[in-house]
This record gives C-alpha cells, structure tokens and sequence, in this order.
C-alpha cells in the first residue's frame, strides 16, 4: 500500500472507529475537539486518512498543504465543511453516513415536537423552581395536528412515517419529486406548507442554496400558534426573526439542534439570540448524537476509508466516481484518477500494452470532470509503467496497491 499508514480521528469520533483502522493497521490518533485550519493542516503532515465531524473545515488550503491526505471521512451526514471540488482534483476521496444516524435524528423530532405541544420546558423551569402548575392551558395532544416536513429526504420520510403512526396528519415540501409514503402529503410550494400544517420542522442538506432561505417572511406565512423545529443546518434559518416571531407569539414554541456559529469543543460558552425564551429548546447539535448512531456511523466511515485505502473501492464516495472490483489474488492494482475525455482508458491499456503488461481486470466510471479506473495487472513490470502513466497530461493522481 502507498499510504503512510497514519489516521488523525477529530471531535471525539466513537472508539469503533479507531479499532477499526487500528485493526487495518493505522497508527491512529484521536482529539477530542475540531481543529483550526492552522493546526490541521500542521496535524496533517504523514496523516493518510483525516476523520472529522461538523465542525472542523477541511479547506482548500488545507488539502493543497497535505500532500500524503488519501481521503477524509465526515463521521457525520453533512460534507460542507470540506472542499469537495479541491478534494476531488487532488484524489483525496470524501465518505459521510447519510444513513446511520437517520432513526436519532427522527426520535428527537418527534421528542421535541411532543415537548414543545405539552409545553413541557416551561413546566421544567417552573419545577425546578418550586412553582407547581399543573394548569392544562396551552398544552395540547400531536394527535390529530398537521406537521409540514420541509426536506423529504432520509429523515424526512423516517419522520413522516412515526408522525403518522402517532396520529398526525403529514405534509411534505421538496424540492425534488419525491414520492409520498402513507399518507402524506406533498405540497406544491413552500407557501402552501407553511398555510397548511402547525407544526414545521427543516429537514435539509447543506448546499449553498439553503443558505438563509427560511426567515422573516416564512415565519409569517406560518398559522399564528405554531410550532418550529430545525435539526438540519444552522445558517437555514434567520435566528433574528425567529426571536421576534416568538416575542410576538406569533411562533408558540420552537426547537432547535443546529446553529449559524457553534463552539468548537465542550464546554465553550454558546453564544444564541434564543437564549431565555419561553417554550424553547435550544440542544447542542445532538440530532445524531446517540450512542447507537455514533458507533454506527463509526463503523461505516472508517470501513469506507479502509476499503478506499486498501482497494481503491470508492463506493458512496460524495466526491469521485463509484468503482468497487473484488480483489483478485497474485495482481497488483493500479488506481488512475484523471480528466473526463475520450480516450483515457485506450491510452492506459496501450501503455500497458507496450510493456507487455497483461490486464487481469478492469472497471471505469466518470462523474462530471473525472474520470476513475482500476486496473489489476500482474505483478511483473517495470517503473517506466508508472511513470508513463503518470506523465499522461489527463493523470490527476495514481496509486499503485500490492497484495501479499
């Protein structure tokens, strides 16, 4: 293998995950916290596979300053805090867990939004201070309300399932054409959801577009009383607004799990306009913050970095094409990363040619501007092979895999 055989683990990734590339061979060291991009790209030097989670940024700087970087895993479903397009036009392959903190997130909705119609954080408060208010006034039975899901996605659809199952009747907005599960309804615009449902929660992906899309005029659009959940992103929603929509009384409560700024380790004061607002929850970025999710996300990313370390399988790669070929034995791997245009894989096969280098098994696919292909060969060749597959002016990156 040409990696250094060192991984740096940040933001206290589950131990699984240091077991399983300790297990790969990995000399593996771990923080607790994210890192700056100063430290990082000093953190990175002999460093094959980075793990992070939400808050650190793996910046352009930062992948153009770590040359032996083979690939990143996001321990997390979001990969905005990398740079996808630099990662890709220097090999390093991007993995995240779109799907193993899905249940986590959807069970804290559906807690939040119980908690938020029974107004159970002001009862809280009012306990701990030794008020006893056992009034009923405000607090009202999920069953039988409207919930519009704006994000139709993995959670989305988890959500609207258990909503469903608890009595609620369930509308969904998306921008893509997604087909509605049970019941639910899809909404045409946002403005039809919002006019529909008491209770809204944002369920979207990190892409720029979504950035600051839902504020002042959304709250407004939304039925006076209503609830409001964000477990997505924190720079989807105008924090501002939101305070004011709930000072009115306009919005009846709300919960939210993300943040436009976060503190970057335990402990930090978190800075919020939501702060001291009644029939508010305010959770640190927990939505996939179980004990069951984090070991399986652990597992899965670490497994997809091995498998891309070892193999060159980038399956589920959110960054390069998807190619996975079974290993065969007695073969040495070459692994081409390169521009997308005609030709590349004849030109491979001619080098290989020339020298005489039989091929044992081959996979191509492209995505966009690149182009990725494996080839298995014999174990018999010569350094001019390499350097003339490096030389070619479409190579981005290659690597060579020997198996025992």
């Amino acid at each position: 293998m040409d990696t250094l055989n060192r991984a740096l683990l940040l933001e206290n990734i589950h131990p699984d995950a240091t077991a399983r590339l300790t297990k790969a061979g990995y000399q593996v060291e771990t923080m607790t916290r994210a890192l700056g991009e100063g430290e990082l790209i000093e953190k990175l030097q002999g460093v094959s596979l980075l793990g992070i989670r939400s808050q650190t940024q793996v910046t352009e700087r930062v992948l153009k300053s770590a040359p032996d970087l083979l690939a990143v895993g996001a321990f997390c479903i979001g990969t905005n805090q990398v740079d996808l397009a630099t990662a890709a036009k220097r090999g390093v392959a991007v993995f995240n867990a779109p799907f193993s903190n899905t249940r986590s997130v959807v069970e804290l909705a559906i807690a939040e939004i119980i908690s938020l119609a029974r107004r159970l954080p002001e009862k809280n408060v009012k306990m701990h201070q030794g008020v006893w208010d056992k009034s009923a006034k405000g607090a009202h039975e999920v069953r039988g309300r409207k919930l519009g899901i704006i994000g139709y996605g993995n959670i989305g659809t988890q959500l609207s399932v258990i909503a469903e199952s608890l009595g609620m009747s369930v509308y969904f907005y998306d921008i893509a054409d997604k087909l509605a599960i049970g019941n639910a309804r899809r909404c045409s615009t946002l403005n039809e959801l919002l006019e529909s449902v008491e209770t809204v929660t944002i369920h979207v992906d990190g892409r720029p577009g979504n950035h600051g899309f839902f504020g002042e005029e959304e709250f407004s659009r939304m039925n006076p009383r209503s609830l409001f959940l964000n477990l997505s992103r924190g720079f989807v929603v105008d924090h501002a607004a939101l305070r004011r929509q709930i000072e009115s009384g306009h919005i009846a409560g709300a919960a939210i799990d993300v943040f436009p700024k976060e503190p970057k380790a335990n402990g930090e004061e978190f800075v919020s306009e939501l702060r001291g607002l009644p029939n508010v929850i305010l959770t640190p970025h927990i939505g996939g913050s179980t004990e069951e999710a984090q070991q399986d996300i652990g597992e899965f990313v670490s497994g997809k970095l091995v498998d891309f370390a070892e193999g060159g399988a980038t399956a589920m790669s959110v960054n390069l094409p998807g190619v996975a070929l079974p290993a065969v034995p007695g073969t040495h791997r070459l692994i081409h990363l390169h521009k997308n245009v005609p030709g590349v894989l004849a030109s491979i096969n001619r080098v290989l040619a020339d020298h005489g280098v039989n091929v044992e098994g081959q996979l191509l696919r492209t995505r966009d501007e690149l182009g990725y292909v494996i080839t298995d060969i014999g174990t018999q060749y010569s350094d001019e092979v390499l350097d003339e597959l490096r030389a070619m002016d479409v190579t981005i990156r290659l690597r060579t895999i020997e198996w025992e």
